[in-house]
């Protein structure tokens, strides 16, 4: 059988210990937060990886000649369907095979281990052939010195990291109308998100639209798990697939079965939002608290969704269940697969690329899949990126133009800016402070000013009456909600609630919460100083009892649930993390660029999880406002969609181009697009964002569709980029397969879209090969060099036929010594239209001239 063919014929016997560098280093490195609570206590979960060839190199031929159809007969009524309902185990398209290499990997294990205790969770067989076992560290050894095994690596955690948005980024008139308007929009393209899961009873994944045929993709072959909370009939052809992931944190015994649901269920509602923000339905209306806020719609709404579920509410994840999703994603045949989700430490060892998760990701983009990870929310320090590798498309986080804010007026005339989606009240009312309004049966308790206990309170000085609670760490923390104070306003009459902010309350940003009642939360511990102040100044006490006489302080709520347009957007947000792309443990800099874009991931209003309780302030909601790069990353995967719809033999790396070629370097008042410095008062700590910040800029999905050129990069040059890492072999080899040639290459000989030189020793010569996918045209070449570099490019004009392709060489000298990164850019300007820009990042610059003049 094919499958079984070794590649032993390399008679690499590579020495064991190596492979066992890498278990104690991840050992070492992950520490005891994943140390088990069973009785076995040194046992834990490895991935393995065997040297023999996965399935998907076999099949990979077959995908380009197009024998990817699969002959089940396709139901084109809504009625339930029978292909989707398949219980998991029946096989599909490479079952026999897959079950074959499950088959092996368990007759390996007992010739291993002889009758030892050991638990096999996953086999791996697509994109690595490998697997996950439950075993002790000296169980570990063994299965590492073994000649079949290549690769033993300690498990490790992982963790997560919209309405107006398409308004925003021009789609319904732009990309939308490229593509013959939002009926159409993605049509075609299986978006694979691995996330929390999905409620399937949401509109926004509803596939009711008789008008229109709307078949699921012939290359998808993915199947809906079928449970007692995913009851058959969850999936339609809207949403093409569901499964879930959980073995590794089964094993770990911190598998919450009430919380987490073992199914394809969203017990969270991250991945229900996310899905929602690529593909869900255009038009389905946002009605939280009673309140009305529009339509929603994701950015590719005639897209597939497949749902691959490896995070939990109650823990995050681990990366064994993530590879094991992002493996069964490729074999169903997604064509994007979406990750609003990053790994917890740095990975240790030769490079910050070599860790499970990229390298599953890797096979994916050989397989032909694009690729998209959130940045991670570790920012706003240099190097906080969490995504490393190039061949992911990494995304970071910035605002839009569209702003909720409300607003109180004092009756000293003092007006307070605040948040909270809420109505206003017609008048001025009293101020009464809660801890001024207890009953003589109040506990004495320090948080009885948080409002979460109506019965503390005395009913007849609140009614009618503005109550003002404290918001303190405890609403951070979900120990005190929103939703139980307000309910307490309720309860006592309240005319409505006013939240000031705790001082001890920093670097916490409070997101619009929506509220039933009048309500305003003021976010800045100054402004709550300033209501502090007049209130109490207000008061008629009793000089001797100090009794309160006279609620003097009113105030007048502005309702917060208009929205306003006119802040200067984007703008890179604080915790949105920053490059420079660190390359190893000691945080040596790669000549990679990261975070590649950014996109909207601020106050995103999508779907939600009937089930979720990520954020207790929308339980209960069809809708959440959520902010964060994974709320920003599954914009660009629904904008890939589009992409791939309109060009489907474009690359993974081309798609990526074409989005970062295109970015705006501008907010919407034409100057510079900004980013936050800093988690306390970031509108004030703000500067001019860098490519570290921003990467190529704010995506453009209307320019993104017509790029004119691309650069292109396939699998092989990013595996001559591994092989060129120091001492890198045995790993490569260790996880693909495949042995290092001659031909090694340099971060910045990779034909990426942007050009970063972490150490520009003297001078250097950079090529850069691009593809003209638009008609005939002729380009300028124009830049702007980076702080103490100078650049020359050849040619610095070109013309370039439809279908051709062309060389720049860019030379960089280094004018100045100086340790600070300087950025520049180069422009290409096409005379029909097309505009390409490609950051410049230049480190460490050593000139010639370096004596102690």
């Amino acid at each position: 059988m094919g499958v079984h063919r070794m590649w032993g014929e390399l008679k690499m016997e590579k020495d064991s210990s190596f492979k066992l560098l890498l278990v104690l280093f991840w050992g070492v490195f992950v520490g005891c937060g994943l140390c088990l609570e069973n009785e076995d206590s040194d046992t834990a979960v490895y991935i393995v990886t065997l040297k023999q060839a996965p399935i998907s190199h076999f099949y990979s031929e077959l995908r380009v000649k197009g024998h990817h159809h699969h002959h089940h007969s396709k139901n084109q009524g809504s009625g339930n369907f029978s292909r989707l309902d398949k219980p998991s185990n029946i096989s599909h398209k490479h079952g026999h095979h897959a079950s074959s290499i499950s088959r092996m990997h368990d007759s390996l294990l007992r010739k291993i281990f002889r009758g030892e205790k050991y638990l096999k969770l996953h086999s791996y067989h697509y994109l690595i052939n490998g697997f996950a076992v439950l075993v002790t560290p000296q169980q570990a050894f063994k299965l590492a010195s073994r000649r079949e095994v290549s690769n033993v690596i300690l498990d490790f955690s992982v963790r997560t990291a919209t309405t107006h948005t398409p308004q925003f980024l021009g789609l319904p008139l732009g990309a939308w109308a490229q593509e013959g308007g939002f009926e159409t929009a993605g049509e075609g393209i299986v978006i694979g998100l691995i996330d929390t899961g999905i409620d399937p009873t949401h509109p926004s994944f509803s596939d009711n639209t008789p008008e229109r045929h709307y078949p699921v993709p012939e290359h998808f072959s993915g199947i809906c798990e079928v449970t007692r909370d995913f009851p058959s009939g969850s999936c339609n052809r809207k949403l093409v697939g569901a499964r879930h992931f959980a073995a590794s944190a089964i094993t770990r015994g911190i598998f919450n079965a009430t919380q987490d649901y073992a199914s394809p269920f969203d017990g969270d509602g991250h991945g229900t939002h996310t899905a929602s923000i690529a593909a869900g339905n255009h038009g389905i209306p946002v009605v939280v608290a009673g309140h009305h806020f529009g339509y929603a719609s994701g950015m590719a709404p005639r897209s597939h969704v497949a749902v691959y579920k490896a995070l939990y509410k109650s823990f995050g994840g681990f990366a064994a269940d993530v590879v094991a999703a992002i493996d069964q994603a490729a074999q169903d045949g997604v064509d994007i697969i979406n990750l609003s989700i990053t790994p917890n430490r740095r990975p240790p060892g030769v490079a910050t690329f070599f860790n499970p998760i990229d390298m599953a990701l890797l096979s994916a983009v050989k397989a032909g899949i694009f690729v998209v990870q959130a940045a991670g929310n570790t920012g706003p320090s240099p190097k906080s990126i969490s995504s490393f590798s190039p061949w992911i498309f990494t995304v970071g986080a910035s605002t839009h133009d569209r702003v909720y804010g409300n607003s109180i007026v004092l009756g000293n005339n003092i007006t307070i800016r605040g948040v909270g989606l809420a109505p206003g009240t017609d008048s001025m009312y009293t101020l009464v402070m809660a801890i001024h309004a207890l009953n003589d049966t109040a506990a004495n308790d320090m948080y009885v000013g948080e409002c979460q206990d109506a019965s503390s309170f005395n009913q007849t000085l609140v009614q009618g009456n503005l109550l003002v609670c404290s918001y303190s760490v405890r609403f951070v923390l979900g120990l005190s909600t929103i939703k139980q104070a307000l309910e307490t306003a309720k309860n006592l009459s309240a005319a409505g609630v006013v939240f000031y902010l705790d001082p001890f309350v920093i670097g916490f940003q409070i997101n619009p919460t929506p509220m039933r009642l009048p309500g305003i939360i003021i976010p800045s511990a100054n402004d709550s100083e300033i209501l502090l102040q007049y209130y109490n100044s207000s008061l008629d006490q009793d000089e001797v009892t100090k009794k309160i006489i006279r609620f003097g302080a009113v105030a007048c709520i502005s309702g917060g649930l208009k929205a306003n347009f006119s802040l200067s957007a984007p703008k890179v947000m604080f915790y949105s993390a920053r490059g420079p792309d660190p390359e190893d443990s000691f945080l040596d800099d790669a000549d990679i660029l990261k975070p590649n874009l950014v996109a909207p991931g601020n106050s995103i209003w999508a779907a939600w999880s009937s089930g979720g309780m990520e954020s207790v302030e929308f339980e209960g909601e069809d809708f959440a406002m959520m902010s964060g790069t994974s709320m920003a990353a599954p914009h660009i995967a629904g904008l890939a969609a589009l992409i791939k719809q309109k060009f489907p033999s474009l690359s993974p790396a081309a798609i990526g181009s074409a989005l970062s070629t295109t970015a705006s370097l501008y907010d919407n008042n034409g100057g510079p697009i900004l980013a936050q410095r800093a988690y306390a008062n970031p509108d004030s700590n703000q500067s001019p964002a860098t490519p570290f910040d921003m990467g190529s800029g704010f995506v453009n999905a209307t320019a993104a569709l017509d790029p004119g050129l691309i650069f292109d990069t396939s699998y092989s040059d990013y595996m001559s980029f591994l092989c060129g890492i120091n001492g890198s072999a045995p790993v490569v080899l260790n996880y693909t397969g495949e042995s290092c040639g001659a031909s090694t290459m340099n971060g910045t000989e990779l034909n990426l879209p942007s050009i970063t030189i972490s150490k520009l020793n003297q001078s250097k010569t950079v090529q850069r090969t691009l593809i003209n996918i638009a008609g005939n045209e002729t380009y300028a070449v124009g830049w702007s060099a980076p702080y103490g570099v100078s650049i020359n490019v050849t040619p610095a004009r070109f013309f370039i036929a439809s279908g051709q392709q062309q060389v720049l060489n860019f030379v960089f000298n280094a004018t100045k010594n100086n340790t600070a990164p300087s950025y520049g850019r180069i422009g290409l300007f096409g005379n029909q239209g097309h505009v390409i820009n490609i950051p410049l990042s230049v480190i460490v610059k050593i000139s010639y001239n370096t004596t102690n003049s």
